[in-house]
């Protein structure tokens, strides 16, 4: 049996604090998770300052690894959950997966206790 299903994984860049809101929308949309980490941001509505001193605006990356078949539904949920059609929300970006490993959790089910 072929273990190795096609994978795509979502990238999604949004501002600090709305990485729960992408990892709640893709979970509702049928991914099993996501890794969040922290970025900053060099974009054209990064250019913030106080006082004259310009801030580095803090980030939020999240991969979610994701069967090819859910790719659409769960990206059109992230997009909808953190408004990415409106300017300076984020970005998100798709990018396919030749081979994965580690994930057996997707394909076993492990709610049993041992």
């Amino acid at each position: 049996m072929n273990l190795e299903r096609r994978k795509n994984l979502i990238v999604t860049i949004v501002k600090k604090g709305w990485s729960e809101k992408v990892i709640q929308a893709s979970r509702k949309a049928g991914a099993s998770g996501g890794t969040i980490m922290m970025g900053r941001g060099t974009g054209i509505h990064e250019t913030q300052s106080v006082f004259g001193i310009p801030i580095e605006p803090e980030k939020e990356i999240i991969l979610t690894v994701v069967e090819k078949d859910k790719t659409d539904a769960i990206l059109a949920a992230i997009e909808n959950a953190v408004e990415l059609n409106t300017p300076g929300m984020g970005i998100a970006f798709v990018i396919s997966l030749e081979r994965t490993a580690g994930m057996v959790h997707t394909i076993h089910d492990f709610s049993e206790k041992i």
